[in-house]
């Protein structure tokens, strides 16, 4: 969808002649009260669910939890997936076209908020003719944006479900966003973020980044579980043991082998400017900043109803965050339902299929669906 704009940001600039990259799922009904937004984390898009036809390996981010008799079922409700400002799947980033200047954003591209998604998200929704969301949803950064919703438009959310998130993130989270943004800004390559006019992608800087944000999306658990200590000649059908003849750059533990090919792969789809800008986002997100740094005057002005969820085994968004939220929430008295689930994935458990997890989504937008049947 094309936005003439302007849309004001944040920074106190606005972007005009922008496009929104959307999929929708299911069927709006006839009072449009059972649309579901589905807010994206960092390197995830708009496309939240179902596969392309023709194409290969092409299923949803959240596939797993969207569709036809899914918790978030799309026989019961609209959803609906957007792409972020900024992003590289679709909608208007730093590798598209300034139309004020007729040369490619870059590194000029403005700087988003969370803040500002939301604004965007709602915009969409405007064209939709939503006026209420029956759920806003997201898990990470996308439920922060959530969050989010609930004060930005909090007569426009009905229920909100944040899973695996933070009212803020810590000073580590933001140390270990630092370290991925400077492995990429200092890449021969980068070129002060205009590499697109030198045809080159700081591919170095990019892998790096990834190989350091998937370290912390696991847990020691399952890090020690999947590869432990394994050798790549074990693997490989070798004879095990090390061999003090490899130099130090050769790949010899399994786990090494591993966060290379994830490095790898990040470094030929995502780019490194919408990298920067998204890490960037998550750090400035603090809700309660402008309440002085009281969390719970901050979301006093939500009214939803909300469900958390967070995993035990995730250091990266622990429990003690979503706790935070839960605490500040009830001293408002909000409605609040929060489930923390014991199990082993770390903070990418909000990705995959855990029975208990499912099941505690699944029931809450069960009751959803009751309000407009």
């Amino acid at each position: 969808m094309q936005f003439a704009g302007p849309l004001a940001l944040r920074s106190g600039t606005s972007i005009s002649d922008y496009t929104l990259a959307y999929e929708t799922y299911g069927t709006l009904n006839a009072d449009r009260s059972n649309a579901v937004l589905v807010c994206h984390a960092l390197n995830a898009s708009h496309h939240v669910a179902g596969v392309y036809e023709g194409q290969a390996r092409s299923e949803g981010w959240w596939d797993n939890m969207v569709g036809p008799g899914k918790p978030v079922d799309t026989d019961r409700f609209f959803v609906i997936g957007v792409n972020n400002l900024g992003s590289c799947f679709g909608s208007t980033g730093p590798m598209h076209v300034n139309p004020a200047t007729g040369s490619i954003y870059g590194a000029d591209f403005p700087v988003v908020t969370v803040e500002d998604w939301v604004d965007a998200q709602a915009a969409l929704l405007d064209a939709l003719g939503i006026r209420t969301l029956a759920a806003v949803m997201g898990g990470s950064l996308g439920g922060m944006q959530a969050l989010s919703w609930t004060l930005q438009y909090p007569d426009r959310v009905r229920h909100a479900v944040v899973v695996a998130s933070a009212p803020n993130l810590t000073a580590e989270n933001i140390a270990f966003n630092e370290v991925a943004r400077r492995a990429i800004v200092t890449d021969p390559d980068f070129h002060g973020g205009h590499f697109y006019q030198h045809g080159v992608i700081p591919k170095r800087g990019l892998r790096i980044a990834r190989m350091i944000g998937h370290i912390t999306y696991l847990s020691d658990d399952v890090m020690n579980e999947k590869f432990g200590r394994i050798l790549r000649s074990a693997v490989e059908g070798e004879t095990v043991g090390l061999d003090y003849r490899y130099s130090t750059q050769d790949v010899e533990f399994q786990i090494e082998s591993y966060l290379r090919y994830q490095g790898d792969k990040f470094s030929e789809y995502f780019d490194a400017n919408t990298y920067l800008l998204i890490t960037r986002a998550l750090d400035y997100f603090d809700p309660a900043r402008s309440h002085g740094g009281q969390l719970s005057k901050a979301l006093a002005q939500a009214t939803a109803k909300f469900l958390l969820v967070s995993f035990k085994t995730d250091w990266r968004f622990s429990p003690a965050r979503s706790r935070e939220l839960v605490k500040a929430l009830l001293d408002n008295r909000r409605n609040v339902s929060y489930a923390e689930i014991d199990a082993p994935h770390g903070h990418d458990a909000f990705l995959l299929d855990d029975v208990r997890y499912m099941g505690v989504v699944r029931s809450y937008f069960e009751r959803v669906a009751q309000e407009f049947q």
